[in-house]
């Protein structure tokens, strides 16, 4: 098993582009916080068909993913709070998204598998903490979360512009997104 100390590639990437802006007073759990607090906004933005607003709100609470992730590991500032609620934020922002698009304009048999398979991931957690383990998403979960950004982005953009080769593109990432996501439950051993 990984160990959830260790940093990650784009961690360094991170750290020396995005992290610098951020003052050291923020901790990555006041991050988690704001993307709790930000996702219903993104949603109504895209409920509401704000989508030149609403894509780049997504992307940007989005990338707040990466960036708790990051600060946590680069600054040593991971918590038993952190490695439990952030998976749930970013469940709540992407199966937040689910409902509101890909279950309207993609299979909603796709949608309600990612539905499915992130309540797994947020349901194993929880037990995982519960035991006393503190574990954090292997590459395989960390590919499955940027390859649902990319469907839902895909897809908003397809939605936006009327563009069926991007709904074509979206679903595809998205299967490939369970594929990941069943990958990642295997190699964690749930």
């Amino acid at each position: 098993m990984r160990d959830p100390a260790k940093p990650y590639p784009t961690d360094y990437l991170l750290k020396y582009t995005i992290l610098p802006l951020i003052p050291r007073w923020v901790r990555p759990n006041h991050v988690t916080v704001f993307r709790f607090l930000a996702t219903p906004v993104v949603v109504w933005l895209i409920a509401t068909e704000q989508y030149k607003i609403g894509i780049i709100s997504f992307l940007f609470v989005a990338l707040t993913d990466a960036i708790d992730g990051a600060m946590a590991r680069v600054r040593g500032q991971i918590t038993p709070w952190g490695t439990l609620y952030d998976p749930v934020a970013d469940k709540l922002l992407i199966g937040s998204l689910i409902f509101v698009v890909v279950l309207k304009h993609v299979n909603p048999v796709l949608g309600w598998t990612i539905i499915a398979l992130e309540a797994t991931f947020i349901v194993a957690g929880y037990f995982r903490l519960k035991k006393g383990v503190v574990s954090s998403a292997n590459v395989w979960g960390k590919i499955k979360m940027v390859m649902e950004v990319a469907g839902v982005t895909s897809l908003l953009f397809a939605v936006y512009s009327g563009t069926d080769l991007l709904v074509d593109v979206s679903s595809g990432t998205f299967v490939l997104a369970v594929i990941f996501a069943l990958v990642s439950l295997v190699t964690q051993g749930i």
